[in-house]
């Protein structure tokens, strides 16, 4: 089992920065992949960034265009998101993710288990 914790949203500006943390604990077998999902009121879920276990590889959505940066610290078992440049479409939900396997690592059906999200809202 896995236990996933988001801290970090918040309300900004249009062109702030916030980073993101998603604390995890449990199996690392279920912590092959890890991703940062979001969902707006009214949209379906989006998956933003996702990385393999050891920092390996990792994905970003053409949404969000390098703006955001995703990392983790395996010592302290956290995943981050910086995200830089905040646009309004930026607001969302934000959720961090797990699961074993590793192929369609931007595709939220995969992924066996979600935080309770931090919302980010960005003003113009």
């Amino acid at each position: 089992d896995v236990q996933l914790v988001e801290s970090g949203g918040g309300s900004v500006q249009a062109g702030a920065w916030l980073r993101l943390s998603c604390r995890a604990s449990g199996d690392t077998y279920h912590r092959n992949m890890m991703a940062w999902f979001r969902q707006a009121p009214g949209k379906e879920r989006e998956g933003v960034a996702a990385l393999t276990r050891h920092g390996v590889r990792t994905y970003y959505a053409d949404s969000i265009a390098g703006r955001f940066t995703i990392s983790q610290d395996n010592a302290k078992n956290t995943l981050f998101l910086r995200m830089d440049d905040l646009k309004p479409e930026d607001t969302a939900m934000y959720y961090c993710a797990a699961k074993s396997g590793v192929a369609t690592p931007l595709d939220p059906a995969g992924y066996d288990y979600r935080g309770r999200g931090t919302q980010v809202t960005v003003s113009s």
